[in-house]
């Protein structure tokens, strides 16, 4: 556990960073449907560290995975009202490109479900065909059982395969896919009911700040499919969180306030809400 002058430690450095003003009472709550706190954050920002920073963003909850699974549980015991914890296949760095072919995964994921915290199983790697595997088909199984969906970074052929292996599983896609545009997404959605979309790291969406028509058709036609993120993959995307969340708002202002809201939150409010 964190020391009290690690916690003091990780607080001031947050402040030190300049994240200065808290949000104001007119801010567009979030929820962040892509942090990670992995091991790699841990020495500069404590869990207390962490939650302000989300205070000073205006953002109301986050979906949290990480490498290895204690720091989510770290974030998780110090707010529970605030963390949902999701839980990643990967028990250390290194196993990004692996996982999918390991059979220890499986009884591992087992084993940390059997505490009843978390609402997803992910984010995890995949391209192509690697979804197809015996590993991943016991996953997805693993997420219907439990009532959880899967957060995949993926390709889209490996978003089709994992929407096929179990019925009623609700697929998150991490970045949009990464290099998919807005109509390749829309044709997946359009596709599927269990198909959910997030836009961490998606500039594109907005270039300038301003928002791309093609993909604000997109967000108009499926106002209920799309969600907001970060992806904190590093610890320099925490130095920037404040930041990265002002520029969320300013395109989610573009949108009709109802659209806007199902992005930024509701979407999210409800995907977590699933369970067995």
């Amino acid at each position: 556990m964190w020391s009290p002058l690690a916690r003091m430690a990780g607080v001031a450095a947050v402040v030190a960073l300049g994240a200065a003003a808290p949000a104001t009472a007119d801010e567009l709550p979030i929820v962040d449907t892509h942090l990670h706190y992995g091991a790699n954050s841990w020495q500069d920002y404590s869990p207390a560290a962490v939650l302000l920073l989300l205070d000073r963003a205006a953002v109301r909850r986050g979906f949290v995975s990480s490498t290895p699974d204690d720091g989510t549980v770290r974030l998780y015991e110090a707010a529970p009202d605030r963390i949902i914890p999701v839980l990643r296949p990967y028990r250390q760095a290194g196993e990004l490109l692996s996982w999918h072919q390991d059979p220890t995964v499986v009884p591992y994921l087992e084993e940390r479900l059997a505490r009843p915290i978390y609402r997803g199983i992910g984010e995890f790697h995949l391209m192509g065909t690697e979804a197809r595997s015996p590993v991943v088909r016991q996953v997805a199984e693993l997420a219907r059982r439990h009532g959880l969906f899967l957060h995949c970074h993926c390709d889209a052929e490996a978003a089709e395969i994992l929407l096929g292996l179990a019925s009623g599983v609700r697929v998150l896609w991490a970045h949009a896919g990464m290099g998919a545009g807005p109509d390749e997404v829309g044709r997946l959605v359009g596709a599927s009911g269990q198909l959910l979309v997030e836009l961490a790291l998606r500039s594109d969406v907005a270039p300038g700040g301003q928002l791309d028509p093609g993909w604000r058709d997109l967000f108009l036609r499926y106002p209920d499919r799309f969600m907001v993120g970060t992806d904190t993959w590093i610890p320099s995307r925490w130095a920037g969180y404040v930041d990265v969340q002002t520029d969320t708002r300013v395109w989610l202002r573009q949108l009709p306030a109802d659209v806007a809201r199902r992005l930024a939150t509701e979407n999210a409010e409800s995907l977590a809400r699933r369970g067995p």
